[in-house]
């Protein structure tokens, strides 16, 4: 018998038979026809547009080594740093929270604190307690993440060149190109997503039945869809091309030279010294500003941070919102399905406590856009200028957004700088002056 290759011609018994199929994508369309050609060109549009868009450059490879002593002054001061942030200092609460009540719930279940509680029906009356209280926890931190969420599926619906490069920062490793990231992207939203409303399914059982009508197939059934889709995300985001480094070669689209064009002479002048305008309490220059802060505190607040280059408007009004009062909705309403007086009403005052962290949320991006832009920091005694920041926001919301704002106001704000805002003259003057163009290479 004589082996023939595709040519016609003879092989001997050492050579190699090499065998090409075909791509996934042509084979799928080779057997559907056009039925799902638009899907197969819908993902290789978005494939072009990930690839028109340029990696960064990749650094130099950290790896972890082994160190035989702690430098305990470094580690207390990165989380010095740590703990500026806000939401950091709530997520360690929550940690906190999440961990006692877990290990109250595991010593009641081993049967670990009998002689504390020692009759079953008190037992199982903490049991739910615990259970009403994990599941506020859980829930308050689904609503804290959700509008993120949300505003990372429009942008991968979006999907233009800014929301590429923003997405990739959060979900591929080193922010550079991943192959087919788009589709990889979506798989771990709809992840969390599922994660976030599982968890919303979940809270209503808790809330619309008691624990003796509660159907278990169903809370079991949400349990561990809560449990199994965070965790499928988290090794999905790890196993996946997009936690995965690129490879040994740059991609092809990273070594492409930006495009050469023609920039005008920038005829704005950058604030060398910029000040905020008026004081905290000089609410009568613009009362219009004052009343707007006061009274639509969360809106104002997100514009003036949209159009300062800090984030997006809705994120910062959706998150605002959820700190400031979904702990006192979600806890009170927690505490209603305890039946213990003393332990609801400690569980609604801690609510109401939490929804402080909406107003130390104003105060760290208060502290972020006077370091960005370089604004001078009220210093008092002892204190910071970002302990006095969060002061102000905390105290007198209202007039420190007001300042805020009145502050954007008075500069053109754009690439993460204050320019003066040009005069009648000085635009007299710009158009009177000839214009020369430079090359930008």
């Amino acid at each position: 018998m004589v082996t023939v290759d595709a040519n016609g011609d003879e092989l001997e018994s050492g050579d190699r038979i090499q065998i090409q199929a075909p791509p996934l994508e042509e084979r799928l369309l080779a057997q559907s026809g056009t039925k799902f050609a638009w899907i197969l060109d819908f993902f290789h549009r978005r494939e072009e547009i990930s690839i028109s868009v340029p990696s960064p450059v990749a650094g130099v490879r950290r790896h972890l080594q082994f160190f035989r002593r702690i430098n305990w002054a470094s580690l207390l001061r990165t989380g010095k740093e740590w703990l500026k942030n806000p939401l950091h200092i709530a997520l360690l609460l929550w940690l906190l929270c999440v961990a006692a009540s877990v290990a109250m719930l595991g010593g009641l279940l081993l049967g670990l604190l009998n002689r504390v509680f020692p009759t079953k029906s008190l037992r199982n009356h903490w049991i739910e307690i615990n259970n009403q209280f994990l599941n506020a926890l859980f829930t308050l931190m689904s609503l804290y993440q959700h509008p993120n969420l949300f505003h990372h599926l429009f942008m991968l619906c979006r999907w233009s060149s800014e929301d590429v490069v923003e997405l990739r920062k959060v979900y591929c490793k080193n922010g550079a190109y991943r192959p087919r990231e788009w589709l990889h992207m979506l798989v771990l939203l709809l992840l969390l997503h599922l994660t976030c409303f599982a968890q919303y399914a979940l809270c209503g059982l808790y809330w619309g039945y008691s624990s003796k009508s509660r159907p278990e197939a169903l809370e079991a059934s949400l349990f561990a869809l809560g449990i199994t889709a965070p965790v499928l995300a988290a090794l999905y985001a790890v196993c996946s091309p997009l936690g995965r480094d690129c490879g040994g070669a740059a991609a092809p689209e990273c070594d492409k030279p930006s495009k050469q064009g023609f920039k005008l002479l920038d005829q704005r002048i950058a604030e060398k010294n910029p000040q905020w305008n008026g004081a905290l309490l000089d609410c009568r220059d613009d009362t219009s500003i004052c009343c707007l802060s006061f009274f639509c505190t969360c809106c104002v607040f997100g514009w003036n941070m949209e159009r300062l280059g800090m984030g997006n408007m809705y994120v910062h009004v959706s998150t605002f919102l959820v700190l400031c009062f979904a702990p006192f909705w979600i806890f009170n309403i927690a505490a209603l399905n305890i039946h213990n007086y003393v332990i609801g009403d400690a569980i609604g005052i801690a609510g109401a406590v939490l929804c402080v962290f909406g107003l130390l949320y104003g105060g760290f991006w208060r502290i972020q856009m006077r370091k960005r832009f370089k604004l001078p920091g009220d210093g008092i005694c002892w204190f910071s200028a970002s302990i006095v920041d969060y002061a102000k926001w905390i105290f007198c919301w209202a007039c420190a957004l007001a300042q805020e704002v009145r502050t954007g106001n008075s500069y053109d704000v754009e690439e993460g700088s204050l320019f003066r805002k040009l005069t009648e003259t000085d635009e007299e003057d710009s158009m009177s002056a000839p214009i020369q163009p430079v090359m930008r290479l």
